[in-house]
């Protein structure tokens, strides 16, 4: 069995933004040389998701809404209470990010075939943004022959 393990580094120009990294992906696979096995992404963030849905840009509108009325920024979050933690002063007050990316989680794990990876036809891999814009980093691992 062969190991490939790559960083991704993505750059998002939002506090909440959906990003399709399947291309990103698929090119990561094609120079790992790797034709069946298992493709693992990995947020190296805590208010960062991974996720698998459509990209189509008023269900990615949806998206954020939805989340976004779950765990509104500017509810009462202790998390968001700085001056109470032991952390930089100028660090944002980002509870909402860390709760939604608790429910889309960080994680995905989809399989190769054919040197290809397996989703649907309006499946695509999603990075979500919660606390932008910033600079992000993926962990990738390929496994399989």
């Amino acid at each position: 069995m062969k190991h490939h393990h790559a960083g991704l580094t993505i750059e998002t120009s939002a506090s909440f933004e959906l990003i399709n990294i399947t291309a990103r992906l698929q090119e990561l696979l094609a120079a790992s040389a790797i034709g069946q096995g298992l493709l693992h992404v990995s947020a190296l963030h805590t208010t960062v998701a991974i996720t698998v849905n459509e990209d189509e840009e008023r269900l990615r509108a949806d998206i954020e809404n939805h989340f976004l009325k779950l765990a509104p920024p500017r509810a009462r979050w202790l998390h968001n209470d700085i001056h109470l933690r032991d952390c930089p002063p100028d660090e944002p007050e980002n509870a909402h990010a860390h709760l939604i990316a608790m429910m889309l989680g960080h994680q995905q794990t989809i399989a190769v075939h054919e040197g290809r990876l397996v989703l649907g036809k309006w499946q695509s891999v999603l990075m979500a943004e919660l606390d932008g814009p910033r600079r992000r980093t993926l962990a990738v691992s390929i496994l399989g022959a």
